[in-house]
Parts: C-alpha cells; structure tokens; sequence
C-alpha cells in the first residue's frame, strides 16, 4: 500500500470513527449531546481534525443518515421475501416502523435533522436512492405512479412513526393502522 492508498485509508478510517461516536453519544443522550467538542474529547482528535473531515455538525448528521439509510435499505429488502403482495407490505411497514423504534437517535438524524441530504434529485446520493427503491419494490401502483404511491407510503409511515413517538396517537392501536394503511394501498391499486 503505497502513501496515498494509506493516508486515503487513514482518513476514511478517522471519518468512521467520528460517525461512530456520534451515533453512540446521539443513542446514549440524544443529538443535543453532540457537539465537535465532544466527538474531539470521545475520539481523542482536536476540532480542527472534526472540523478538516466534516464542516460542521450538520456534515456528521448527515453522514449518519446516510449509514442510516444503507442500513434502512438492507432491512426493507430482507422484510421483503413472500410472494404474496399484502405479506411483502406488511413485512416492510412493520420493518420501516421496527427500524425507526429500535434506532429512534438514527432514525432522528435521517428525517428529523437538518441534514441537506434530498431524494428525488439529480444528485441523490445512491443510499438514500437505495433505501427508496427498497420501499418502492412492495408498492401496488402501476409503473407510472409508483414514485408518488412510494412516496405517500413513505409519509404515511413517518407520520405514524412520529406521531406515535410524541404520543399524539394511541400506541395500542399500531398494527390496526398499520392494516388500514395497507388496506388503503391494496384497495387503490385494485390489488386486495
């Protein structure tokens, strides 16, 4: 391995150390626990060093998101196994719901932080294009709608998501949503 290769290795290693920290403060105590100064002190780098691999904080959030949204990617596509159109729904939204629960400091820096991250662009980073087509795969809409129709499932999970976290809605009375939101899809594409 030749210098450059190392020092390219070098970086990219620091760059996963610092992601790391950051998710393990951000799970620990939340997002507000993380600061440059703090994943300086936990990774035993100066901010200057943080600073010379990501901007600023929200450079780490949003490469935390982006772990995240591989991670979301694998799980979605693992959910989606049967044959069977309303199984593979069910199996994805309940994953979708599962991952947001058990990764609630993850799944904050995906869609609750400010990120600069974007979908549906030109320049769409491939894990989050990844994560799309992951959910896209068990969405009953013709080929036409099927972003749009991907899109609304994606919302409607969210909102149950983060409706449910702040206790807006009864927390009992998931998998009855979670039916009815599948029935909703089922029903309009005509395929129940």
């Amino acid at each position: 391995m030749g210098i450059s290769e190392r020092k390219t290795k070098d970086r990219a290693d620091r760059q996963q150390r610092i992601v790391a920290a950051a998710r393990k403060i951000a799970e620990e105590e939340g997002w507000s626990a993380v600061t440059i100064r703090r994943l300086a002190d936990q990774i035993e780098y100066s901010q200057p060093v943080l600073y010379s691999h990501f901007g600023n904080r929200g450079a780490i959030v949003a490469a935390v998101a982006v772990e995240g949204f591989e991670e979301l990617a694998k799980i979605l596509r693992s959910a989606s196994q049967s044959a069977d159109k309303r199984d593979n729904l069910h199996a994805v939204a309940e994953a979708y719901i599962s991952f947001a629960d058990e990764q609630s400091a993850l799944y904050e820096a995906m869609f609750i932080l400010p990120s600069g991250l974007r979908f549906a662009e030109a320049d769409t980073r491939s894990e989050l294009a990844e994560a799309f087509e992951a959910l896209a795969a068990v969405v009953p809409q013709s080929s036409d709608k099927i972003e749009t129709a991907t899109e609304t499932l994606w919302a409607a999970l969210h909102g149950l998501v983060e409706l449910e976290r702040l206790g807006r809605i009864r927390p009992g009375n998931r998998a009855q949503r979670v039916e009815l939101l599948i029935d909703a899809f089922l029903c309009r594409s005509g395929s129940s």
